[in-house]
């Protein structure tokens, strides 16, 4: 008897195990600067915008198999908060020193997703960044434990390193060809490293997409012309030669990233784990060093592309559904059936995953909060920050600008004396005016032309100082051109978004809405930095990025 009672417990764990669903593994694509540029997004809201001039095949092809988002948003519009969220699964103003880039500080009491995720057995990895600028690197991912990176990190900057190893006699498409050979034999690597029974987990953070990049290589290296371009650009980016063809090459970036994405793809297939691995692809804001870009609460800012594809999901589908990247962080956990933190103020997605339907999936989710402080420590003489908050809608978009005074991108450093700056320092040092801004041949062709007539109010719209309120009717004005906050006409809707917006903030603690916002405004959140930048390695790895990573 207790032969057969030994033997019926092992058949009924036997086929309890059988049954119960294998954890799924996670590869999560996270590219810096990174928005909502892609060419799947042409086709989904019609040709005609600048979107046309993107090419990517591999995102395209697993956002149709899966599930493709058109309102996702980053929580900020700047590396280190950004990303503080994310990994948090929290508002970034709940991060402490994470809510700020320059200056940061990661506080290991805040649970993270990877660590808690290789707490109960998952085998975690990553390549290039994940956190940072930050101290200590890449905290919230186990630092550089988890790291990957062996086979090479010259494809953060591909243009770079291509057009290099093409002026020096080598063709084009093999030059291209050593720099996959980087991404996959990193991800192999991580594979191998795996004692093959742990679900894994992997994050590959390309920077290529992050200025700065080669002048002309969207046309040289991806044969994207910029006069494409031409008619398609949105108002608040001037459709002239030199913006169009800035545009084309950080598209060719894009391109780039799509290779890798295409790169990765193809390992999981050829391991055999594609089918168990659930596939999110996505970026940390928008565009950099372009009007209404990054370190901007427009839609240009904070909108990311986003697909999830994988075991448990209905795919073929495209929703509405507004989406801030703190929802990933509970929806990897759940996906791990584990709990969630109840610190987390992101919700899972899964139930909008397993949905099969089209369009607004859960009628909750009609609304995003996004916001940011301090980005470059000494964009403003004083170090201080630029404190915005901002509510997201399908028919409107309400910005509070908390320090109307400041200037919203940095200080005009050296546009009013002798000294003022080249053409080429603008293009190639965030520092040297309007730090907040990165540096590129777009911001230095707009200080160029501040004082012409044609061009004297764009400049003045994209660096000039803003009202305490703005609001934008996003039916009539989808690209956020004329400010309706003063108009009479719509007093109730800035009302009702306003006290929205302030109990969202309040609920979740928002440390801005405390005795004035000193926490924000007093060190370490505000200050000099004395601590080296972190920027991204150049070239050939040596030439530090601007100091706006």
């Amino acid at each position: 008897m207790k032969r057969l009672f030994l033997l019926l417990s092992l058949l009924v764990s036997w086929q309890a195990a059988a049954a119960a669903p294998a954890k799924p593994n996670i590869l999560f694509v996270f590219a810096d600067d990174w928005g909502r540029y892609a060419s799947i997004y042409a086709e989904l809201n019609g040709k005609g915008g600048i979107n046309d001039a993107v090419r990517t095949p591999h995102f395209d092809k697993i956002a149709k198999k899966g599930v493709l988002f058109r309102h996702a948003h980053v929580n900020a519009p700047s590396c280190t908060p950004c990303r503080s969220s994310l990994l948090s699964g929290q508002y970034f103003w709940r991060t402490g020193r994470g809510a700020i880039l320059r200056g940061a500080v990661w506080d290991e009491k805040i649970p993270a997703y990877p660590l808690l995720l290789r707490g109960a057995g998952y085998h975690i990895g990553k390549s290039h960044k994940v956190w940072g600028p930050g101290s200590p690197s890449d905290a919230p991912y186990g630092g550089q434990r988890y790291a990957f990176q062996k086979a090479g990190g010259k494809f953060n900057n591909f243009s770079e390193n291509v057009t290099e190893a093409v002026a020096a006699g080598q063709p084009l498409e093999a030059a291209k060809q050593e720099l996959y050979a980087e991404v996959r034999g990193n991800f192999q690597d991580f594979l191998a490293a795996n004692d093959g029974q742990k679900p894994f987990c992997y994050w590959f953070g390309p920077t290529n997409v992050h200025r700065t990049w080669i002048k002309g290589s969207g046309k040289a290296l991806w044969n994207l012309d910029p006069e494409a371009l031409k008619g398609k650009m949105p108002p608040y980016l001037p459709d002239v030669p030199e913006v169009r063809e800035d545009l084309t090459d950080y598209f060719g970036e894009v391109a780039a990233l799509d290779q890798g994405i295409g790169v990765l793809l193809d390992e999981l297939e050829k391991s055999g784990q594609l089918d168990n691995t659930l596939i999110v692809i996505s970026g940390d804001h928008g565009a950099p060093g372009f009007p209404h870009g990054k370190c901007n609460l427009y839609g240009f800012g904070t909108g990311v592309s986003l697909s999830i594809t994988g075991p448990g999901v209905q795919g073929g589908r495209v929703v509405d559904d507004f989406v801030n990247l703190t929802d990933l962080a509970p929806t990897f956990l759940e996906a791990a059936g584990l709990p969630i933190p109840e610190v987390m103020t992101g919700r899972s997605l899964w139930p909008v995953l397993k949905s099969n339907q089209q369009g607004l999936v859960d009628a909750s989710r009609t609304w995003v909060v996004t916001g940011r402080e301090r980005h470059v420590e000494s964009a403003r003489a004083d170090f201080s920050p630029y404190p915005q908050r901002a509510l997201h809608t399908a028919e409107h978009l309400f910005i509070i600008n908390f320090r109307p005074d400041r200037w919203p991108l940095g200080d005009p450093y050296r546009l009013d004396g002798t000294d003022e700056p080249t053409a080429q320092e603008i293009t190639e040092v965030t520092r040297t005016t309007h730090p907040d801004d990165d540096a590129g041949p777009t911001k230095a062709w707009l200080v160029s032309v501040r004082n012409t007539t044609q061009w004297k109010s764009h400049y003045e719209w994209v660096y000039g100082k803003r009202p305490k309120y703005e609001l934008y009717d996003l039916k009539k004005d989808p690209h956020e051109t004329k400010n309706v906050a003063d108009d009479p006409a719509y007093a109730e809707v800035k009302t009702r978004l306003e006290k929205q917006l302030m109990d969202e903030l309040s609920r979740t603690g928002d440390l801005r809405l405390i005795n004035d916002g000193a926490y924000y405004e007093n060190p370490p959140l505000a200050g000099p930095v004395a601590e080296p930048a972190e920027g991204k390695k150049k070239g050939r790895g040596k030439k530090a990025a601007p100091a706006s990573e």
